[in-house]
């Protein structure tokens, strides 16, 4: 999939917009790890402002009320619980706001076929095609899905997940579908996720055509582009029956080819001898 069609995409949708919404915006849905960083203020005569961190046990200690549980809980879940404690006997109508400072608690990966793979941290819910938009978008090589890879015991990864198995769960998501705006299969990603973008699989040349093989290219080429690539129908190649050879559901089907076709990954592109 090249780069700047899914990029176009998610500007279309809006999603790389969403990248700078105000921090308000992003943070409540947050949820609380250990060694993140915050900061409560309870605002009105006596209130404070003070940063805490949440150990790593999951709680930390605030005045008045001890020890408190933060990790596991979103950001709004911590200021209701903050304001329910201390209108219970401290202040008679509290307004209490939590913000996020530092994010050091929770991380994806990105791997494969994008531009700029890596970690990253989650600042807020994210979804695989944010997470794409973070690391660049994909390359040129990319294929149609990503693999989200996710260990089915609830603990999070602390590096990428290379393989699967049965302690792993793996989520396919089609990158043609979100680049055409349909978002059903886009899922929020968890803390260890990894997301994978492999390799468009090969295009198959064979027939009569200057240098046949196997060939990687960008999931918009089409069989003239892949026919140059290969070094042009040869002087007995007919380039009027060009056929291509493609898996759907399981099953081998045989297309009539026109050059200006676009291909998909895995496809084999036969071209025959003349005639005469």
């Amino acid at each position: 999939m090249h780069s700047s069609v899914l990029a176009r995409a998610l500007v279309t949708l809006g999603l790389l917009g969403n990248l700078a919404l105000p921090l308000d915006a992003q943070q409540t849905d947050y949820v609380l790890g250990p060694r993140d960083v915050f900061t409560i203020t309870v605002w009105g005569p006596g209130g404070v402002s003070e940063r805490f961190t949440v150990e790593t046990d999951g709680t930390f200690t605030f005045p008045l009320l001890g020890r408190l549980k933060a990790g596991g809980l979103s950001v709004r879940q911590l200021q209701d619980e903050l304001t329910a404690q201390l209108r219970d006997g401290y202040f008679k109508d509290p307004r209490v706001t939590v913000v996020v400072d530092e994010y050091r608690s929770q991380q994806i990966f990105v791997t494969g076929e994008v531009k700029s793979p890596g970690t990253y941290t989650l600042t807020r819910p994210m979804t695989v095609v944010e997470a794409l938009a973070l690391a660049g978008s994909t390359t040129a090589n990319a294929g149609n899905v990503a693999l989200v890879r996710r260990r089915i015991d609830g603990e999070a990864s602390k590096a990428p997940v290379t393989r699967t198995g049965d302690e792993l769960k793996e989520i396919r998501v089609d990158l043609t579908a979100l680049q055409e705006g349909v978002l059903a299969n886009n899922p929020v990603l968890q803390d260890g996720d990894t997301v994978a973008v492999p390799r468009a699989a090969p295009v198959y040349v064979f027939g009569h055509v200057g240098r046949p093989g196997e060939y990687t290219v960008g999931r918009d080429a089409t069989v003239r582009q892949i026919l140059s690539l290969a070094g042009g129908v040869s002087q007995r190649g007919a380039a009027g029956r060009v056929k291509i050879i493609r898996m759907v559901n399981g099953s081998e089907q045989e297309i009539k080819a026109e050059l200006d076709d676009h291909v998909q990954p895995g496809d084999t592109i036969v071209v025959p001898e003349r005639f005469f």
